[in-house]
């Protein structure tokens, strides 16, 4: 006999009583190594239960390693070992979230402003897909629906003057397992990354046996020189954007990059096209893709993470027509990591004129609320205080406050009152002591716009210490 106790807890079936019961003995050594359990049927005339449900319960236990059946001897405890597991009764640690470090505001660049999302439209597409779209429950092509990737290519031609055809185009879940994809095309290789730059992308980079090299960036961007010094045979760059300074590269300086690229076969430019939809002042510069001439040496990669949501995990590559076959060859035979329904319902938004409208619309409000942030923080701080940069462009501002005792200081009391952002030093990959001082990262598309002037009184607040500093 053992002892047992079974309650009447509602919710709490009696197989998982025993079950439980019987773990715990084993666990705190009432039941030893090697003891011989009760038979079903006397288990159960024990506890006035039906035989299934001792059955059950023993069943889980033999399951999971706690007993072990015998032909016609019976149900024994086997040996139990807790050196790898908690102690009985030790619960892990529960930790209570800090109130003081509650995050009112969100002001990194991850984010954007799920309220913007086109719900209807997309829901109905969606809608509509599920109910008509039985063949989309099968496999399609490997690099994307052969639909969608025309309609892809047709709005890179239109809107950033991309040259390819629909075969140069892969599309798959996000930005970084393309990026992934694609450097084991280059293992072994030496690739030359901005600095400061976009940590995760080195990370991919190195993780897929990619030697980096940091080149500093300048006025114009990534630095030609420093590049043809670095010894690189790949280039990874944010023309349109860099990350996160804002710097538009020019014309010239991609002149430069294609030269650089051109001069030895085996050269290839790795563009990101980064928040290259949210240009307030003109017309973007065309990619770096394009001014090659399509079949240049350039491996665009672009995102939808920003233009829709971070969670709808679609984005596109355009390769060269040189290493496409290389590419067949290592995943022609990976399937796509997109569901068809989510490739049609964007194949539809795109070719039905939704995603233009839907840009633009997204343009109109970001630049409104860029606008009337940097106004709001000017007026606060004071233009001889504070320095704004990168308003042309993307969804996040450099803030520089010049009386403030250093960025770290900065990020600290901000934290305090409630304000999530970054330094900028964060991103520099390499001679961080080169990095601009007082100067945070102030990412605005996540922002409410009536959450403006409260975020500006705490900044205020955060920083009313550093005022009255020497500059």
């Amino acid at each position: 006999m053992i002892d047992l106790s079974l309650t009447n807890r509602a919710g709490h079936p009696l197989y998982l009583q025993i079950y439980e019961n019987i773990v715990s003995q084993i666990k705190d050594g009432r039941l030893m190594p090697g003891c011989r359990l009760p038979g079903k049927r006397s288990m159960a005339e024990q506890l006035a239960v039906a035989v299934n449900t001792v059955d059950t319960a023993y069943q889980m236990l033999l399951a999971e390693g706690y007993l072990e059946s015998r032909p016609r001897s019976g149900f024994f405890v086997l040996p139990y070992t807790d050196t790898l597991l908690a102690a009985p009764g030790e619960k892990p640690e529960r930790r209570v979230p800090d109130q003081h470090n509650h995050i009112r505001f969100d002001l990194s660049t991850g984010s954007v402003d799920t309220a913007l999302f086109p719900f209807r439209t997309w829901g109905r597409i969606q809608k509509e897909l599920l109910y008509n779209g039985e063949e989309l429950l099968s496999h399609g092509h490997r690099s994307g629906d052969e639909d969608l990737r025309a309609a892809i290519g047709e709005y890179l031609r239109v809107y950033r003057g991309v040259e390819c055809c629909t075969e140069q185009i892969i599309v798959g879940a996000g930005m970084e397992y393309l990026l992934g994809l694609v450097a084991q095309l280059f293992q072994g290789s030496t690739a030359a990354i901005e600095n400061p730059g976009y940590i995760r992308s080195r990370t991919i980079l190195h993780n897929c046996g990619v030697n980096c090299r940091y080149v500093d960036i300048d006025e114009s961007g990534l630095s030609v020189d420093g590049l043809a010094q670095s010894g690189a045979d790949l280039c990874y760059v944010t023309p349109s954007h860099h990350y996160p300074t804002g710097v538009t590269m020019p014309v010239g300086r991609r002149a430069q990059l294609l030269r650089w690229a051109a001069e030895q076969d085996g050269r290839y430019i790795l563009e990101d096209d980064y928040d290259a939809e949210f240009r307030f002042d003109m017309r973007p510069l065309p990619s770096l893709q394009g001014m090659g001439g399509g079949n240049g040496p350039v491996i665009y990669l672009c995102t939808f993470s920003k233009s829709l949501a971070p969670g709808i995990r679609i984005a596109c590559m355009v390769l060269p027509n040189s290493l496409l076959h290389r590419w067949q060859e290592m995943f022609g035979g990976y399937a796509n990591t997109v569901s068809r329904f989510e490739q049609q319902t964007l194949h539809r938004f795109i070719s039905d004129g939704h995603f233009t409208r839907h840009l633009a619309r997204m343009r109109k409000i970001y630049r409104a609320r860029m606008e009337a942030l940097s106004s709001a923080l000017e007026e606060s701080f004071g233009k001889e205080r504070i320095s704004l940069q990168g308003r042309h462009t993307g969804l996040h501002l450099l803030l520089t406050l010049h009386d403030a005792s250093g960025e770290s200081e900065m990020v600290r009391l901000a934290q305090q009152h409630g304000i999530r952002l970054r330094g900028l030093s964060e991103y520099y990959l390499d001679r961080r002591i080169d990095c601009p001082k007082n100067t945070v990262i102030i990412g605005y598309a996540s922002l409410a716009d009536h959450d403006i002037p409260e975020l500006t009184m705490a900044l205020q607040n955060a920083w009313a210490s550093f005022s009255g500093n020497a500059s």
